[in-house]
């Protein structure tokens, strides 16, 4: 019941749709939408959960298509249970039992999916208003800043924390992201991941099943019947689950129950330098998406709980639209010892980066 009363609050302040940015109300009340362009690349956003609701990009032959999936108006994204383009927090992915200890201290937290906790709980980062610190759709760098303080006890997790996400256009079709967490009084687990579901076909054009993927990550974090991972590790190599060499989605999806939705530790560990995360191709449009970050994990994600989804003109997304690239550190990390941490101090901050670069040059043969 909290979360609808708070989601009808926010509503009324784009009851029609996407606010307009204009006017004398403060800028962090209002819920718009906000547009970087630098030559053949488009991006739009939404302030409610810091959210890419549309990115648009060349294909081939110079078509343009929105190969993200989204919605019409801000309404929809409001009642989005899908996580659709948003930011996921305070921690991403699932916290098994909705609890964990901390420095002698045990926090319950807010349980949303059975008895664990889903990208932060009732009411995470995806659902409610950042701040608009900075906007800037000019120059060589056009770039958008969200702030958002999420305080102590917010969806039972301790300290308040004071979170930044900046989006930036830079250089030939590329897309920065990178995200930032300040604690301000108390240690406190930090995951952030951005939920964007691509389909480089366009949004439109049906599955991504025949799109080829490559994913830089020699083993996966093995999990239980829901989802919650056990703290074992286990090589992809002989598995549906191996795509260090390219392969297409769908080449061996049907060996598993409803598709991916598994962690893969990243080569290379985390760090603060960007190392290759994936590379996605779509043959028949000759888009390419090639990821890099700097975070140990990527959850690779099938869109496997879509069904009858109405989004953008009123096309139905439905299981397989779409896949998610969402780098991260590993789910449950806080209840993992051996995993690497997650938790974030007054004297340790959180730093998360990614790099998007958008292309048509073919970057492997299929």
């Amino acid at each position: 019941m909290a979360k609808i009363c708070v989601l009808l609050c926010f509503i009324l302040l784009a009851a029609s749709g996407f606010a307009n940015v204009s006017g004398s109300e403060p800028k962090e009340k209002k819920v718009g939408i906000y547009e970087l362009k630098k030559g053949d690349l488009s991006v739009k956003f939404t302030n409610w959960g810091a959210t890419i609701i549309s990115l648009v990009f060349p294909d081939k032959n110079g078509k343009l298509a929105d190969v993200v999936l989204g919605y019409d108006t801000i309404k929809e994204y409001t009642n989005d249970t899908s996580y659709i383009g948003a930011i996921v927090g305070r921690v991403a992915n699932r916290i098994g039992g909705a609890q964990f200890t901390l420095n002698g201290t045990h926090y319950k937290l807010v349980a949303n999916e059975g008895k664990n906790v889903l990208h932060g709980g009732l009411i995470g980062f995806s659902d409610v208003v950042w701040k608009v610190q900075k906007y800037q759709n000019e120059g060589d760098a056009p770039h958008i800043v969200f702030t958002y303080h999420s305080a102590d006890g917010e969806e039972g997790f301790p300290g308040d924390l004071l979170v930044t996400v900046s989006y930036t256009l830079l250089g030939d079709k590329q897309l920065s992201v990178k995200m930032k967490a300040k604690a301000l009084n108390k240690p406190t687990p930090v995951n952030l991941a951005q939920h964007t579901y691509w389909n480089l076909g366009g949004h439109n054009c049906g599955d991504i099943l025949s799109q080829y993927i490559k994913i830089f990550a020699s083993q996966i974090t093995l999990v239980d019947s829901h989802l919650i991972p056990t703290g074992k590790f286990a090589s992809v190599k002989g598995t549906p689950y191996d795509f260090l060499k390219p392969k297409a989605v769908g080449s061996r999806i049907n060996k598993l129950a409803s598709g991916y939705d598994i962690n893969y530790v990243l080569d290379g560990g985390a760090g603060n330098k960007l190392k290759p995360a994936a590379v996605v191709y779509d043959k028949k449009s000759g888009r390419v998406l090639e990821l890099s970050t700097n975070a140990p994990g990527l959850q690779f994600y099938t869109s496997n709980f879509l069904k009858d989804v109405k989004g953008k003109g009123g096309f139905v997304y439905e299981p397989h639209a779409a896949l998610c690239l969402e780098t991260q550190g590993f789910p449950d990390a806080v209840n993992h010892p051996n995993f690497p941490s997650t938790i974030v101090t007054p004297k340790k901050p959180y730093k998360h980066n990614m790099l998007f670069k958008f292309s048509t040059k073919a970057p492997y043969a299929s």
